[in-house]
């Protein structure tokens, strides 16, 4: 069956731009995951890990194959835009869609305000004469552009900023190995394991903050519409990304977590400013070394990362929309752009204002990374029921260990990584969850009751205006 034919037999059309091919999707997942993201929050994982810091990333991986697993199985049997969003809506019922829809929006909505306040303040540390709003207004500015003009445009800019991240990463990985191997540093394997700090409790804690870097790799899912290849090629992505960032992320935190000029009093006193891993790559080459990794982060979180996440949130809302269960405005598509444009504005605008007043707070990093990192793992834990409900249950499949023990793994590990999360996020996460049930209670009572075109192909289904094209 086309590619076309597919979206057809869901009621829809094709209206967004197939231009994506593999490598495309490697580098949106990649930049989207951030190559260097570890230097962000290296002190604070590291305090949170007891020292065991490339464990909780290696945990991390293990965590997240289940999932990568399931999104594969999910993308191949409802290959469309809405990632977690159209697969529990369709695999389990609409409404269980539009709660799941509701959570990922709590990660995909909260991501780029956080990735802009990081970047913002980050180069205003650096460069002290520039505001941490004018920074804001900057980057959400050159996103927006970008993001506005295509896909295509996007994946070019990505692409380049990519292989600059990468080059700084290089750049440290060689010159910190050289420094251990000049005696500078100290050998040791306590990233990895440490008797007298070591709880699962920990580093379970550790994994649910290790988790923001992972980040990212779910968002390939929204460019099924996007992408020439079809399902197969989003799953090959997904776990391709997720692999390959793996091994750089726990590289880069072992090589650091061996630098430290003093563990002990960062595991005492923690990481108030967030310079832990820059002090690390001071040690191993010095201050301008330090500071090419401090700007390069910034740079990253504040433009290719954003831009990416900017991307993915824009898709999810278009999807959302599509079906009713947004404001229709939000599924218009540009008709030279092939972008779903109000959905890309209104990202771009919320990501300005919620930084903005995150910046006027003095948790408001801290905040917004507690309730991304809710929100991915509840609907994570959707997707995995979405897998077995689907496949299992209704389409009787044989496969039992594809469509039950995979999932069921990744469940249980998510489970166990949520259960230890910060109590603050969880709050306000089983909040924003609660004000999801409400609204869903509000299009019953208004006699919107959440429904999927295509569903039930055998029964009349009620016609769906296609999105509106500007």
């Amino acid at each position: 069956m086309s590619l076309q034919n597919e979206l057809s037999r869901y009621g829809y059309r094709q209206e967004l731009s197939r231009q994506l091919r593999f490598r495309d999707l490697l580098a949106y997942g990649l930049v989207y995951m951030v190559p260097i993201a570890p230097m962000a929050i290296f002190g604070s994982v590291y305090v949170g890990s007891g020292g065991m810091v490339a464990l909780a990333y290696a945990i991390g991986v293990v965590a997240l194959v289940f999932t990568a697993f399931s999104y594969a199985q999910m993308v191949r049997a409802f290959p469309m835009s809405g990632s977690v969003y159209n697969y529990a809506g369709r695999g389990i019922s609409p409404p269980v869609g539009f709660l799941a829809g509701w959570v990922i929006l709590l990660d995909y909505v909260l991501v780029p305000g956080l990735l802009y306040l990081v970047a913002s303040v980050a180069m205003h540390a650096t460069v002290p004469a520039v505001p941490v709003w004018l920074w804001l207004v900057g980057f959400v500015a050159v996103n927006t552009v970008v993001n506005s003009v295509g896909i295509r445009m996007t994946a070019l800019v990505t692409r380049v900023m990519l292989v600059g991240e990468l080059i700084v990463l290089a750049v440290f990985l060689a010159i910190a190995g050289w420094a251990l191997a000049t005696g500078r540093g100290r050998f040791s394997w306590e990233a990895f394991y440490n008797s007298d700090t070591f709880t699962w409790s920990v580093v379970a804690g550790a994994v649910s903050i290790a988790v923001l870097s992972f980040l990212g790799f779910d968002g390939i899912s929204m460019l099924a519409e996007e992408t020439r290849g079809g399902a197969r090629q989003i799953g090959r992505a997904m776990a391709a990304v997720l692999a390959l960032a793996g091994v750089l992320f726990i590289a880069q935190t072992w090589l650091a977590a061996m630098l430290l000029p003093d563990p002990a009093s960062l595991l005492s006193d923690g990481d108030p400013n967030g310079t832990a891993f820059y002090d690390a790559a001071a040690v191993a080459g010095g201050g301008w070394l330090a500071t090419v990794c401090a700007v390069a982060t910034a740079i990253a979180w504040g433009l290719p990362n954003s831009m990416v996440a900017q991307v993915a949130t824009s898709r999810l809302l278009f999807a959302m929309a599509r079906d009713r269960q947004l404001p229709a405005f939000l599924a218009k598509v540009s008709i030279r752009r092939n972008v779903p444009i109000n959905a890309t504005l209104l990202t771009g605008f919320v990501s300005l204002a919620l930084g903005l007043y995150m910046a006027t707070r003095a948790d408001g990093i801290t905040l917004l990374s507690s309730l991304i990192n809710f929100g991915a793992m509840v609907a994570f834990l959707v997707l995995h029921v979405s897998v077995v409900v689907h496949h299992l249950i209704r389409g009787r499949s044989t496969n039992v260990w594809a469509h039950l023990v995979m999932p069921a793994v990744g469940f249980a590990i998510l489970t166990w990584v949520v259960i230890n999360a910060n109590i603050a996020a969880q709050r306000l996460g089983l909040a924003w969850l609660t004000l999801g049930i409400l609204v869903l209670a509000g299009l019953y009572l208004s006699g919107r009751r959440p429904t999927l075109s295509g569903l039930a192909p055998a029964q009349p289904q009620p016609r769906r205006p296609h999105a509106e094209r500007v």
